[in-house]
């Protein structure tokens, strides 16, 4: 007797054909972005064109700041999979936002170091301030609360990201409204204290 369910190994890789959520309209590359795939699929042998599932749907992120279904059937035609392969991906990685953003999306960290360091104080405090819970975007549009699963400096928590490339360390609840205050006026000019960008520029 096993419980393991008879399969045909024979039949090669898995394909996903699930449905994909309601489509919310069409969706195509800029002639720039189809471009831009094109270079980057070229690093792949034709049989492989869909490897560059993650970096196409990082074009469509930034061209329009999520990943939509229509952009879903877009990719997947253009890579040569299913959609609902496409949609595989974007549902596994957290970078990727199935549903519009504010400009800044704050992410904090809520892993073990940063949740011991305070990290849940800091994202009540942003709760607060903007108006919103958890994966919320506040009323202006600007501000897209998140809490992210390790984003890898543990010796700098509790860890703050915003927009997925700049990082405020050692956060308290104090820092909240500087850091908000900041994005307002400044923009991602205002943050500072990351020190993965002082060791690159010693690189």
């Amino acid at each position: 007797m096993t419980f393991h369910p008879e399969m045909d190994y024979q039949a090669g890789l898995h394909v996903s054909r699930r449905e994909l959520r309601k489509d919310d309209g069409p969706f195509a590359f800029t002639a720039e972005n189809r471009e831009r795939l094109e270079r980057i699929a070229a690093h792949y042998p034709p049989e492989h064109r869909r490897s560059a599932v993650i970096p196409a749907l990082y074009l469509v992120q930034e061209q329009q700041g999520y990943v939509s279904a229509g952009a879903i059937r877009h990719v997947a035609d253009a890579i040569g999979c299913t959609p609902a392969e496409v949609d595989d991906v974007v549902t596994y990685y957290a970078m990727f936002f199935r549903e519009p953003v504010g400009k800044y999306v704050i992410q904090v960290c809520r892993t073990l170091s940063c949740a011991l360091r305070g990290a849940e104080r800091v994202t009540a405090e942003l709760s607060r301030q903007l108006g919103v819970t958890v994966g919320g975007t506040d009323p202006t549009g600007t501000f897209t609360l998140m809490e992210m699963e390790c984003l890898g400096a543990c010796d700098r928590a509790p860890v703050v990201m915003v927009n997925n490339e700049h990082w405020q360390e050692c956060q308290s609840p104090d820092d909240v409204t500087r850091l908000l205050d900041g994005l307002r006026t400044m923009g991602t000019a205002a943050l500072t204290g990351c020190h993965l960008n002082v060791e690159k520029s010693r690189d």
